[in-house]
């Protein structure tokens, strides 16, 4: 009878455990999405501003739209201005040009480059 109390007790405590362990997981996971929104809005208004694109409001940019040739379509000057806007700003040095291309795809892929990557808060 005391083993089956007992064993009772253990798995309410489990069961409430892995409850608040899920709940802890989705407000974890609320505040990363809302950091990574926050950053794309960020990226958005500095590269309206440092490309001084003038006409152009962040909610009219598609963070995933390409930024070369469709979407935006910056060009090679801008993708330096862009190469130090992240140094600028972020702390991270592109030396590879390859490299650049592959994170300047969009302002989503950016955004989860320097989340991954920044130096500088």
């Amino acid at each position: 009878m005391i083993f089956a109390t007992n064993s009772r007790i253990k798995t309410n405590i489990i069961s409430e455990l892995v409850a608040k362990s899920e709940l802890v997981a989705k407000n974890i996971i609320k505040i990363i999405i809302k950091k990574m929104e926050n950053l794309i809005q960020k990226l958005k208004e500095e590269i309206i501003e440092v490309l001084n694109l003038e006409d152009v409001k962040p909610e009219d940019i598609d963070e995933n739209a390409p930024l070369f040739g469709e979407g935006l379509n910056l060009d090679s000057i801008d993708a330096l201005e862009l190469i130090v806007l992240m140094e600028k700003n972020y702390g991270i040095k592109l030396n590879d040009p390859n490299k650049g291309k592959e994170i300047f795809r969009s302002i989503s892929v950016m955004a989860e480059y320097i989340a991954a990557n920044r130096t500088k808060k």
